[in-house]
């Protein structure tokens, strides 16, 4: 049985115009794309279908096979349906080719998939992923059955719990389509489908029209190119740096709202009782200083604390905090309340915390940080675990590594900055 994987590959992006050509540790993309798909043994050959003659000349220039194709295909899906025609096969593997970092294990699996089961028409990617990633409207979500084959794709939060308590397994679909010869034809002349017109997914086409697809699941999420952000991300994960490392900062400078605990966090968690029987807490000094410069870059605060308190309001009042909710213990509902209050997306607000309440609340925020003396489980919950207490500094540490993700490194030079304090 003769397998063919096809790479479509346009020059043409509104996001990032010659993507296939960018270029990452000194080779163009589409080499890096075909390279990994040169790992699969069972592909008889590999094409790159394209609409111009650079990224032609490209692959020719690194040994590879490419073949030109109509400007006028609006998808992937279509290139590879025109590729089919030149190029006669019985399986036929469409894999992106703004995915340098495409598992070739998962593209074996996928072939394998087809080869063992007659019945199977059509199959492609999926990989487990969190309900905080779930929750993002940019990564398409598949629903299985009990046979793997696909119930449903869409961009919103499926399944949807309805019972806070109940758990769920999501699946993140990744866009590598497996096609036997005789269905991608009938692909080509299926016209667009009404749920496909809706959520814009064209592998709804397929669904609507009664044919299922098979999920191959796999543990790789393989990054894809397609903003100027992303191929940074990739160009520092192929130069060595880890993903953690590098997206957490691009995370950071995207943060327009910290929401923050007071016990543990701006306080060591003691509590001092006055002779009246009010009870005291102690602040960091720093982390006062810390929330002005937090000002001069725009970054609002908002503080969720499960005490009240005259001596916090005080406090409060003193830093000039005016967006705050106190008394609150479901952290989770009340950090939700903040973001809307505030007029922010969720993964624009970070949630800085110490112990079991505020694990609850991390799954609300785009970055999660604790402190260094948090209880182990929260330490690993967090996307960031500071070197210092709570009550030592620990937001402004914070505070400061927010600065540095903007790029002020040297912010003495910056005229707000000389206005407070010079």
């Amino acid at each position: 049985m003769k397998v063919i994987a096809v790479i479509p590959a346009r020059y043409t992006s509104t996001r990032l115009p010659g993507k296939p050509l960018a270029d990452i540790c000194g080779k163009p993309m589409i080499q890096h794309v075909y390279e990994r798909v040169s790992q699969v043994p069972l592909f008889d050959a590999i094409i790159v279908a394209t609409d111009d003659l650079r990224i032609m000349d490209a692959v020719a220039e690194f040994g590879g096979s490419a073949c030109m194709t109509s400007p006028n295909c609006a998808s992937g899906s279509d290139r590879l349906i025109e590729v089919s025609h030149k190029y006669p096969a019985d399986i036929y593997v469409n894999i992106q080719g703004d995915e340098p970092l495409v598992e070739p294990e998962s593209l074996k699996r996928i072939v394998e998939e087809l080869l063992a089961h007659p019945d199977v028409h059509v199959a492609t990617l999926c990989y487990p992923i969190s309900k905080k990633q779930a929750q993002s409207s940019n990564l398409v979500k598949v629903v299985r059955n009990h046979q793997g084959d696909a119930l449903y794709f869409s961009s919103s939060l499926v399944p949807f719990a309805r019972e806070k308590n109940t758990s769920v397994t999501y699946y993140g679909h990744l866009g590598v389509y497996a096609y036997r010869a005789g269905f991608l034809q009938r692909f080509g002349s299926l016209p667009p489908s009404p749920l496909e017109q809706i959520e814009k997914l064209e592998q709804l086409r397929i669904l609507q029209a009664g044919v299922p697809i098979r999920t191959v699941e796999t543990c790789s999420s393989a990054l894809g190119v397609d903003t100027p952000e992303d191929l940074e991300v990739v160009r520092a994960v192929m130069s060595g740096r880890t993903l953690k490392e590098y997206s957490l900062k691009e995370k950071l400078a995207r943060i327009k709202l910290i929401i923050t605990d007071i016990d543990g966090i701006f306080t060591d968690g003691g509590l001092y009782y006055s002779n009246s029987g009010e009870f005291i807490k102690k602040f960091n000094v720093k982390d006062g200083l810390g929330i002005a410069l937090l000002r001069v870059f725009g970054i609002k605060l908002a503080v969720l604390s499960g005490r009240d308190s005259e001596s916090l309001r005080k406090r409060l009042a003193d830093l000039d905090v005016t967006s705050f909710e106190l008394g609150q213990l479901k952290k989770n509902v009340a950090c939700r309340e903040l973001i809307r209050q505030e007029q922010v997306m969720p993964e624009e607000t970070l949630f800085i915390g110490d112990d079991l309440p505020d694990a609850f609340a991390f799954e609300q925020c785009g970055v999660s940080v604790t402190v260094a003396d948090a209880p182990i489980y929260i330490r690993e919950r967090a996307d960031i675990v500071l070197t210092r207490q709570g009550g030592g500094g620990a937001l402004r540490e914070l505070i400061d590594m927010l600065i540095y993700s903007r790029g002020y490194e040297d912010f003495f030079k910056i005229a707000e900055i000389q206005k407070l304090f010079f």
